[in-house]
């Protein structure tokens, strides 16, 4: 209750509660719709330049170690050895995956699948529940897709950073020794940076990835105009006659061809910040002839020169090597961020969706919603980098871990469309099950390759993956268990405020507001609250705060408001799943229209569950002790909604589970 305000009386209640609802539409209006497409329009060429940066950092470093590892992978019992078919025929296999996965797959196909314009695997979860409840296996699998890109975020910044620091061995022998050092300096000052945030780094993002697949073009131009014949590896012929020659060590070899389209889930995750027509005019207009380029003109130096040790290094002429490390190093550290920040983005994402516990979130610009920092995950993968540059060592050590993560996320993105194709899309069931199982047989080829690596690294990436699927779906079950519980207890609002007019309680001066996780019903914490003081404010708001299934949601669209009887007002703050949820501020627009709502005196009421064990538990024993430790330490509500601690009044709730 409001401290040190004197009991008045209390003021007539209105007979008749109105209602002023605030209606959220399904779907963009016409209007809406021209405008912006009009503005994407005039900012298209900034778009696509910035989209290199932010897109294509992964996959656009991938020539550093792939071709390499192609040769020299350390997981392969036997090697393949360098010959003018074996040459051609990997060269043709890097082509037509960047063809098939990258360029059809998902820039034609996975693309049509977004959630009001926002991609990501868990925007398929949210796009298949506009038709109602997922089913179970669509949301698990949802869950463990997203999971694994957290173990993927650990493995790619180690493995980028560290190939481009290899350059310098090839310079001067003077380096041999320095590789981890410098790596590990590379990556705790990029990790550290991230409390900046990264608006400012991000406007040279998109000139430095220009600039570096201009140069991996050129370099490759020069090596191809010395062997031309290397352009027959365009030919489908030499991938096939490559692995009826090598057999099972050929099949192997697709675990590192693999990592020339490591970051396809990027360029889905990345659809709500620049949409399709960027992307996709990037990658057909720059990357991808870039990168075939430079691919095949490592595939000419090693068919001339017989070297796999560095052959991307190996392009650049002597006096042109340390700006070559120099770029490789930057574009690296770009690939490096571009996956920290989307992880961070899932993160709140999956907060949101309430599938994930509350963490610190912090907003670094005012201008970009994207820009984020989320310290305890920067701490967890600054540690995690860090340690596998120490333990593997070398970028061909990394990729058998590398891989393994990405190929089952890109199988269960397969599987996950088709039935959005099916359910969502009505589209029909042979051309599902024949499009779906076209892309099925590349991907699970790719799998079977890379979980060939789970001994020598592979293991890591699902080791991870599973721990965070755990935390996800015990989170989810935990939180689900306590909302089900407080709905089979709480009264309707109706009865609660026939109750407060039968027996008026003592009223006092003033607003509070009672937060309540549900729409419907009254709250725990004002039961609670009357229960134990005896007394009520004036003005009584009962405020919800929900979470859509849609990425975000405009200001002006943001508020429902009820109006109830005995000085009582109900609430919804509507936000999108990838919004930040400020309550002080969604609140603003309301005390802008009510003199007597003033921010900076009403009190929040909230209420803090403390799961406690039922008689007869819906959850097993370790996993509720797993989420009363998740539910002791995830980040308080009024911090993670961003309300004044000195304005909360908290009441300890225990809720059986």
């Amino acid at each position: 209750m409001a401290v040190g305000k004197k009991p008045q009386a209390s003021k007539p209640a209105k007979k008749v509660a109105e209602k002023s609802v605030v209606s959220i539409p399904a779907e963009p209006s016409e209007e809406g719709v021209a405008r912006r497409e009009e503005s994407s329009q005039r900012a298209l060429p900034l778009f696509c330049l910035t989209t290199l940066g932010v897109v294509y950092g992964d996959i656009g470093t991938s020539p550093l170690y792939a071709l390499r590892a192609c040769f020299r992978d350390p997981t392969t019992s036997a090697h393949i050895g360098v010959s003018h078919d074996n040459v051609l025929g990997v060269l043709s296999l890097i082509a037509w995956s960047l063809f098939i996965v990258i360029s059809l797959k998902y820039l034609v196909y996975v693309m049509r699948a977004d959630n009001n314009g926002e991609g990501g695997i868990l925007a398929l979860l949210a796009l298949a529940q506009r038709r109602g409840r997922a089913p179970f296996w669509f949301a698990s699998l949802s869950i463990f897709g997203a999971a694994l890109l957290y173990g993927d975020a650990m493995i790619t910044p180690a493995i980028s950073v560290v190939s481009a620091v290899e350059g310098l061995k090839i310079a001067t022998t003077a380096f041999q020794h320095l590789v981890v050092p410098i790596t590990c300096a590379v990556l705790f000052l990029l990790f550290l940076f991230q409390r900046r945030g990264t608006r400012r780094v991000g406007l040279v993002f998109g000139p430095v990835m220009l600039l570096w697949f201009l140069t991996i073009a050129v370099l490759g131009i020069f090596s191809i105009v010395r062997q031309p014949s290397v352009l027959a590896a365009f030919n489908p012929f030499f991938g096939l006659k490559f692995f009826l020659h090598n057999g099972w060590i050929g099949f192997t070899v697709l675990g590192a061809v693999f990592l020339v389209v490591t970051g396809g889930e990027a360029l889905y995750a990345d659809l709500g910040h620049f949409g399709r027509l960027p992307i996709r005019l990037a990658w057909f207009g720059l990357v991808l002839p870039a990168l075939l380029l430079n691919y095949f003109g490592q595939g000419a130096l090693v068919l001339r020169e017989h070297k796999v040790a560095h052959p991307f290094f190996d392009l650049a002429p002597h006096w042109a090597l340390y700006p070559v490390v120099i770029l490789a190093t930057m574009a690296a550290v770009i690939a490096s961020q571009a996956v920290i920040s989307g992880v961070f983005s899932l993160t709140r994402q999956a907060v949101l969706l309430d599938h994930f516990p509350r963490v610190g979130i912090y907003q670094t610009s005012e201008e970009a919603l994207g820009q984020i920092y989320v310290p305890l995950l920067n701490f967890l993968l600054m540690i995690a980098c860090i340690g596998l540059v120490i333990g593997f060592r070398t970028s061909s050590n990394l990729g058998a871990a590398y891989g393994v993560a990405v190929t089952t996320t890109m199988v269960i993105t397969t599987i996950l469309l088709a039935a959005i194709a099916r359910r969502v899309w009505k589209w029909n069931l042979g051309f599902v099950i024949l499009l779906s199982g076209f892309f099925l047989i590349i991907d699970l080829g790719f799998f079977g390759a890379n979980i060939l690596k789970f001994i020598d690294g592979g293991w890591f990436p699902l080791l991870i993956g599973g721990f965070v699927f755990l935390i996800m779906t015990t989170w989810h079950r935990g939180r689900e268990l306590i909302w089900d519980r407080l709905r089979k207890t709480e009264e309707p609002l109706e009865k609660f405020l026939a109750e407060i007019k039968r027996k008026p309680p003592v009223r006092v001066g003033g607003t509070s507001i009672f937060m309540s996780g549900r729409s419907r019903g009254t709250p725990a914490v004002l039961v609670h609250h009357l229960k134990h003081n005896q007394a009520l404010s004036e003005r009584a708001i009962v405020l919800t705060v929900e979470t859509q299934d849609v990425p975000h949601i405009s200001p002006n669209e943001r508020l429902e408001e009820e109006e109830l009887s005995e000085g009582f007002r109900r609430l919804t703050l509507n936000f999108g799943y990838m919004d930040e949820p400020n309550v002080p501020s969604a609140l603003k627009p309301m005390a802008r229209k009510d003199e007597a709502f003033d921010l900076e005196e009403v009190t929040y009421y909230v209420g803090r569950q403390t799961p406690v064990p039922a008689k007869h538990s819906r959850m097993s024993r370790w996993r509720e002790n797993l989420f009363a430790f998740l539910n002791r330490n995830s980040v308080h509500p009024i911090d993670f909604f961003h309300i004044p601690p000195q304005q909360v009044v908290e009441l300890g709730i225990e809720v059986e589970i």
